[in-house]
């Protein structure tokens, strides 16, 4: 299975692969590939993780380096930037496996929203109903 990448965009990601890219990965990657309206994004692989834990919780070296590449990927599809103030964007982080674990790993929503992202969209959204 090492492929030696840790991280896809869900458009390149084969969505057979649930052993790579998790359940929830692999059905990402096939909702983009049928057209369906999914926000641009990636996933980091079951690789990354057995590596974290085989090698004393150390990343695989070129990980960050890999979320920063496809961070900026997802940045120019939506024309958004994490962490900006004028034009926020924020990510859904969640965990995966090949099989369903329903309660065993931490979901991350909304990340990227702080007071700076929080002000810009409060002056976004005046007169507007939202929800966060």
């Amino acid at each position: 299975m090492k492929s030696g990448k840790y991280v896809y965009l869900f458009e390149e990601a084969e969505a057979i692969d649930k052993k790579l890219l998790g359940g929830k990965g692999a059905g990402l990657a096939e909702m983009t590939r049928m057209g369906l309206p999914v926000p641009p994004g990636f996933t980091v692989t079951t690789e990354a993780c057995l590596h974290f834990y085989e090698n004393k919780k150390k990343l695989p070296k070129t990980l960050m380096e890999e979320v920063g590449v496809n961070l900026k990927k997802v940045e120019e599809k939506t024309g958004e930037k994490l962490g900006s103030a004028q034009n926020p964007l924020f990510f859904s982080v969640r965990s995966g496996a090949a099989i369903s674990m329903p309660g065993m790993m931490d979901t991350i929503l909304n990340l990227g929203l702080n007071e700076k992202t929080l002000e810009s969209l409060i002056q976004i959204n005046v007169g507007r109903k939202i929800c966060l």
